[in-house]
C-alpha cells in the first residue's frame, strides 16, 4: 500500500532464531531509528530465546538485551506481533514490543506457532528429571522406557503450546492463515492513529505517544 514499515525477524540459519547480545543492541537500536521517525514496526517471531551460557554472561548479555524490554516500553509507533513457528522465553516477550499492550498493538500466531516459558526439550529434561531418571535406570528396558517416557512428555508439551491452546488462554490475539497476515498488517496499520506532526501541540498530538509539548518523545537515536 505504499507505506514504509520496519521489520524484525529471527532466523533460525543464525544461531536457530535465539537472540545474542548484538542481536539484542542492533534491534534496540534499529526499534528507536523507526521511532524517531514514525515508521511502524513489524515483529517476525520465530525465536527459542535469548541466547544464554557463560560466554553470552561475560558479553554483558543482561544489560544489552535489556535494552529490548526498555526501548519496547517507550515506542510511541504503533507495533504488530506475527508468532511464525518458536516463541519461547522472554526471547518471546522482546519480539512482542515487552508484551506491551495498547490500541495500536496485536499479536497474531500462525497455526504452525507454539510457545511458553522455555523451549520444551529443556523444559522437560529440568522439570521432569527425576521421573526421566527412574525410568531410566529400569533394568534392561531403561533406556527404551526413558526414551518413551520423553516422548510422551514431548508430545503432551507440544499440544499445550500450540497456538491454539495459547489463544485459549488469551496469550495471542488470534490464530490466523498466515495467507491472512497481510490483511492484518494493512488492518493494523489502518486502525493505528496518524502521527501527530513535530511541534503541533493541537488535539492530534496524542494521537502516538507524545510528551505534553507535542514534541515527539525520542527526537533522537542513542549511538550505542
Amino acid at each position: 500500500d505504499g507505506r514504509p514499515i520496519g521489520v524484525i525477524a529471527n532466523s533460525s540459519a543464525h544461531l536457530g532464531g535465539a537472540i545474542d547480545s548484538d542481536g539484542a543492541l542492533k534491534a534496540a537500536r534499529f526499534m528507536e531509528l523507526c521511532d524517531a521517525f514514525d515508521v511502524p514496526l513489524l515483529f517476525l517471531c520465530d525465536t527459542p530465546g535469548f541466547m544464554v551460557g557463560p560466554e553470552s554472561e561475560r558479553g554483558a548479555a543482561v544489560r544489552k538485551m535489556s535494552r529490548l524490554f526498555a526501548v519496547g516500553s517507550s515506542l510511541s509507533v504503533p507495533f504488530f506481533t506475527l508468532v511464525l513457528r518458536r516463541a519461547y522465553g522472554l526471547g518471546a516477550m522482546a519480539m512482542s514490543g515487552g508484551l506491551a499492550v495498547g490500541p495500536n498493538v496485536f499479536h497474531a500466531s500462525w497455526p504452525s506457532a507454539e510457545a511458553g516459558p522455555m523451549g520444551l526439550e529443556g523444559a522437560i529434561e529440568l522439570g521432569f528429571a527425576k521421573e526421566l531418571a527412574a525410568a531410566g535406570s529400569v533394568p534392561l528396558v531403561g533406556e527404551a522406557a526413558r526414551r518413551r517416557l520423553h516422548e510422551s512428555l514431548l508430545h503432551t508439551g507440544l499440544e499445550r503450546a500450540g497456538a491454539t491452546s495459547v489463544a485459549r488462554t488469551l496469550e495471542t490475539d488470534d490464530v490466523i492463515d498466515p495467507a491472512d497476515s497481510r490483511a492484518w498488517i494493512v488492518h493494523g496499520l489502518d486502525a493505528a492513529a496518524v502521527p501527530a506532526e513535530r511541534g503541533d501541540g493541537g488535539a492530534d498530538a496524542a494521537a502516538w505517544r507524545t510528551r505534553r509539548d507535542g514534541q515527539k518523545r525520542r527526537p533522537c537515536v542513542s549511538p550505542w
